[in-house]
């Protein structure tokens, strides 16, 4: 591997009903990959990638993205020829620098080339915030991240790589927060992305009162900035980033958001907002747009605390006569990603997305 800088503008747990993943110590607790014989080596560019999408934010997050761009090992060798895109998500608690570690790239994409995948650019852009996680969501207190994925990110790496900058040329998947951002995203920009693919997504269904504990929730109400977020134990910090991203208050400072507990007591219209970014609550609005994919592709572990979602997602997708795969491998939530990813994930976008210039 090469690795180069370039600046650019540019749980397995239920986690009390609001899916995420385990926390950032064992992300990379994943099995090792074996050598593939013959695998030829990628070229790694970490670059900053400006997004207007995200200035103006009331959380203070940078507008300049970290990005790792993965170039095929012919990208150099071939100059006339444009290549097609992968968008992989990282989950809660990791940026993309850690998550290509848990995945073990550059070896699981060289691995996929060498086994028959078709050359593409892979690109893991990072996501984290204050709290951990943007949920790849639209706020004003984080910013809107599913505007930098979709937009901002995509029109950066057309402009400054050799790609086939066309829908059916570019594919969009995620790992846990990032199968949620896949989820989401695919739901509302078939215009960008051809085929999905979601690994363990987390955040599927709409919590409800039942799954609050006032007690354990009155700790958020003591926290009076958003480095304190910091200081909370993993899930009561994944609440504050779900609730940057899903219920922000520009008149609240300074976190600048509500909470589904106020006073001890649950708050029906909080949860009523975090309802409303639910993909199983929202798939029904968008049967048109997921009829536009050419594949649609779930997996998750039989010990992931997430499959259960994840079967319901696919039982809706066929309830709509949606196309699309699922898979339950042996597995808890981090223990195969890699994996996963060299021998499932590469392969299905070669086989989806089209080579054809538009």
């Amino acid at each position: 591997m090469r690795s180069t800088t370039r600046t650019g503008l540019a749980m397995s747990a239920a986690l009390l009903g609001l899916c995420l993943t385990a926390p950032a110590q064992a992300q990379v607790d994943t099995k090792k990959l074996a050598a593939v014989p013959g695998a030829r080596a990628v070229t790694v560019d970490r670059i900053k990638v400006r997004s207007a999408a995200i200035a103006g934010n009331l959380a203070g997050e940078s507008v300049d993205r970290d990005v790792l761009v993965v170039l095929p090992p012919g990208y150099a060798a071939n100059p006339a020829r444009r290549y097609r895109v992968l968008y992989a998500l990282h989950g809660y608690s990791i940026g993309a620098e850690q998550w290509t570690k848990e995945i073990q790239v550059p070896q699981a994409i060289e691995g996929a080339f060498a086994k028959g995948a078709g050359e593409m650019i892979v690109v893991f852009p990072d996501s984290k915030t204050v709290h951990n996680g943007s949920m790849y969501s639209s706020s004003l207190t984080t910013g809107d991240f599913e505007a930098f994925i979709a937009r901002d990110l995509v029109a950066y790496v057309d402009a400054n790589y050799r790609t086939i900058a066309d829908r059916r040329s570019r594919g969009l998947a995620g790992h846990s927060m990032g199968g949620y951002g896949t989820t989401r995203i695919g739901f509302k920009h078939p215009d960008v992305f051809g085929a999905l693919y979601m690994m363990s997504p987390c955040c599927l269904s709409p919590r409800n009162a039942a799954t609050i504990d006032p007690a354990a929730m009155a700790a958020l109400e003591n926290v009076k900035t958003p480095a304190d977020s910091a200081k909370l134990p993993f899930m009561l910090r994944a609440q504050l980033a779900s609730a940057a991203a899903w219920s922000p208050n520009p008149t609240r400072a300074p976190l600048y958001l509500d909470l589904p507990v106020k006073d001890g007591k649950v708050q029906p219209d909080v949860l009523a907002r975090w309802a409303a970014n639910a993909p199983l609550a929202m798939l029904d609005q968008y049967v048109g747009n997921l009829r536009r994919y050419a594949a649609i592709a779930i997996d998750v572990g039989d010990r992931d605390g997430l499959k259960d979602d994840a079967a319901k997602l696919h039982a809706a997708l066929d309830r709509y006569g949606i196309a699309n795969s699922f898979q339950i491998y042996s597995g808890d939530h981090v223990s195969h990603v890699a994996e996963r990813f060299q021998d499932h994930v590469m392969p299905f976008f070669s086989k989806h997305l089209t080579e054809t210039q538009p």
